[in-house]
């Protein structure tokens, strides 16, 4: 057998073995999960994870997406931004179309590069960094749910309007959703008030111990604490105000908005205020899911599961008007296409935030979140 022949044959070996493998990825419409899906934010990230298999479950039960079954693909990213970018890396190379998560800002904000770079769209039910969306940086990311400005605007209004404040302390993680949170209610509550901000500090995550600074909060004498970060700290915080005797509202972002939070902190964490997305429950479409996540799962939903699924369907739907998984038209879909999700009737205005979705402030009585009208 000559070289030239033998050449030829395996050019052409090759040639049908990389089409045959081009098909067979094409096989299923792939569809990232990036998340905490274990450690202490999981609670964040499986309601997530579970929304969307639900949702893949009833597009496969139906016949898939324009003839394809739907592929979900989970990756445990702890909410840190060092192994984002590794999930989204993950997630590129096997081929998805699109994304839902990632859960925290910062993994977000560390991904997005990536899935710019790549063309494929994330879709989030529970990332509030403003800027994610109104830099104008990041033209695939969408969400459905409000973001931190919202948040930040409806807890200092209830500071203001509903508990009468008059001396404010704020703390923060210093990460970039916390003191982003932090600095934004900072903001509202001098434009739109005579209230006194008497102490304004970052804190150390993970630190065993915060007595330090909740002496502080006492020395100031501040009668509301709102907190800017997630629920792991503030839990140690309210155990160091009550050994203290700093018996002041906490008032927080939607990092404090999950059932994790009461479960950690206990009897610590009765009437707390947290902000998060306005309850949704009586919708049709969030109670049809509820039932079906209790008949997976044997529980109900976790925090951001209607945000999620209303990613899922949003994504999904996008993709069958569009026709294709080509990101440009999928993108354009999910602009002009209106569809009823677990959180309303949406679409996505030109920043990528969806238009339609609320936030609300909740408390914690008898351990459960009651929505604060």
């Amino acid at each position: 057998m000559s070289k030239v022949f033998l050449k030829g044959v395996l050019t052409a070996f090759l040639g049908a073995v990389l089409t045959c493998g081009s098909a067979f990825a094409a096989d299923t419409i792939k569809i990232g999960v990036p998340g905490a899906h274990s450690g202490e934010l999981a609670s964040y990230g499986l309601p997530t994870l579970n929304a969307v298999n639900l949702v893949a479950d009833e597009y496969n039960a139906k016949g898939g997406i324009l003839g394809k079954q739907v592929e979900v693909i989970a990756f445990d990213d702890a909410c840190k931004a060092e192994i984002a970018t590794n999930a989204a890396t993950k997630l590129i190379s096997d081929g998805v179309v699109g994304v839902i998560g990632h859960i925290c800002s910062p993994a977000g904000k560390a991904a997005m590069p990536l899935y710019n770079n790549a063309k494929v769209i994330s879709i989030s039910g529970s990332i509030t960094s403003p800027a994610m969306t109104l830099s104008g940086e990041n033209p695939y990311f969408f969400r459905t749910v409000a973001n931190d400005t919202a948040s930040a605007i409806v807890g200092a209004g209830y500071v203001i309007n509903n508990l009468k404040a008059k001396k404010v302390a704020i703390l923060h993680d210093n990460s970039e959703y916390g003191k982003g949170y932090a600095e934004q209610a900072a903001d509202y509550l001098k434009k739109n008030s005579d209230i006194e901000i008497v102490l304004f500090e970052a804190i150390t995550p993970g630190a065993a111990d915060y007595s330090s600074v909740i002496r502080k909060v006492r020395r100031v004498d501040a009668d509301v604490l709102m907190w800017g970060g997630y629920y792991p700290e503030a839990s140690k915080l309210l155990s160091n105000m009550n050994s203290l005797d700093a018996v002041i509202p906490m008032i927080g972002p939607d990092g404090l908005k999950d059932l994790g939070f009461v479960e950690l902190a206990g009897a610590d964490a009765e009437n707390v205020y947290a902000s998060g997305p306005t309850d949704t429950s009586s919708n049709p479409v969030s109670k049809y899911y509820a039932e079906k996540h209790m008949a997976k799962y044997g529980s109900t939903p976790g925090a951001f599961f209607d945000n999620a699924v209303s990613a899922a369907l949003a994504l999904m739907n996008a993709i069958e008007k569009a026709g294709t998984t080509d990101s440009a038209k999928v993108i354009d879909a999910l602009h002009k296409e209106e569809i009823e999700t677990a959180v309303g009737s949406i679409h996505f205005d030109e920043h990528g935030d969806a238009v339609g979705v609320g936030m609300s402030i909740y408390q914690i009585q008898n351990g459960q979140y009651v929505e604060m009208k």
